[in-house]
C-alpha cells in the first residue's frame, strides 16, 4: 500500500504525468455493467500477471482511489463517492461542509480524481477497475481496454444474490448504476459521446465465462496486443 499513497506525493505524481510515449503503463482498465464481478475478474488477472513475471507488481485498484483523494482534498469521502454517483449536494448539507471547511467543489474533485488515476495508469502494471480509467489511460500505448457485459436479469439475479436485494430494487440498482458508470466514463471524455463502444480493445459477455475464464482472456489478450506493440517498437529502433 506504500506504492500507492505515493501517487497522492505531489512530486512523485508530478514525475509520473511527464512521463511519455514508450515510458508510460502498462495498464489494463476494466469497464462493467453492474453485476459482472469485475473486482473478483481483477483479483485474478492480477494473480495471473504476477505469477507469470514472478514478481507481485502488478496490483488492482478500486474505491482505495476514493478514500486516498478524500484524504488529499481534506473532505470526507462520501463526498468523492457522490461526485461518482452524480449525486448533488443538498444546501444544508453544502452549508454544513462550508462552516466545517470541508467543502470541495466538483471542479476540484475531478481534477484530483483525473490526476490520481492517470498518474497511476502511466506508472503501470496497474489493473483499474472503473473509476474512469478507460477514458483517462485512452492515450497510453501500453494499455488493453475491457468492457464486460451481460444480459440484463442475468446481471440482476447476480445482484440480488450478492446484496440480498429482491427483484425491484435490484432492477432499480442495476438501472441506475449502469447511467452513472456510463455518466463517469463520458465525463472524462474530451468529446462527449452517447456510445462508447469505441473505447475498448475487447468486450466479454460475462454470461458465457466465469471469473478466471474472463481473467485468462484478458491476460492472454494484454500478452497479444502489449507483446506486438513492444516488438513493432523493437523493430523500427533497429531500423533507425
Amino acid at each position: 500500500m506504500e506504492k500507492f499513497f505515493d501517487y497522492f506525493d505531489g512530486r512523485y505524481r508530478e514525475s509520473v504525468l511527464s512521463k511519455s510515449g514508450t515510458d508510460e503503463g502498462p495498464v489494463i482498465t476494466i469497464s462493467r455493467q453492474t453485476g459482472c464481478d469485475a473486482r473478483q475478474i481483477a483479483e485474478s488477472v492480477v494473480n495471473s500477471l504476477n505469477r507469470k513475471s514472478g514478481t507481485n507488481k502488478w496490483k488492482w485498484v478500486d474505491k482505495d482511489i476514493i478514500y486516498a483523494i478524500a484524504k488529499e482534498l481534506n473532505t470526507d469521502s462520501q463526498r468523492v463517492e457522490n461526485y461518482y454517483k452524480g449525486m448533488e449536494l443538498s444546501n444544508m448539507s453544502e452549508m454544513i461542509m462550508a462552516f466545517s471547511g470541508g467543502f470541495v467543489s466538483d471542479e476540484r474533485v475531478k481534477k484530483a480524481v483525473k490526476d490520481v488515476v492517470i498518474s497511476m495508469c502511466k506508472d503501470g502494471y496497474i489493473v483499474m477497475v472503473g473509476r474512469g480509467g478507460v477514458s483517462l489511460a485512452r492515450n497510453i500505448a501500453d494499455s488493453l481496454h475491457v468492457r464486460l457485459i451481460a444480459p440484463f436479469y442475468w446481471r440482476v439475479e447476480n445482484v440480488m444474490k450478492k446484496k440480498e436485494m429482491d427483484i425491484e430494487a435490484a432492477e432499480e440498482y442495476v438501472v441506475d448504476t449502469d447511467e452513472r458508470r456510463h455518466n463517469i466514463i463520458t465525463t472524462f471524455l474530451e468529446k462527449k459521446s452517447v456510445n462508447i463502444d469505441f473505447l475498448f480493445d475487447t468486450t466479454i459477455n460475462r454470461f458465457s465465462f466465469n471469473i478466471d475464464e474472463c481473467a485468462d482472456l484478458i491476460v492472454l489478450m494484454y500478452e497479444k496486443k502489449i507483446g506486438k506493440q513492444i516488438a513493432e517498437r523493437k523493430k523500427t529502433s533497429q531500423i533507425f
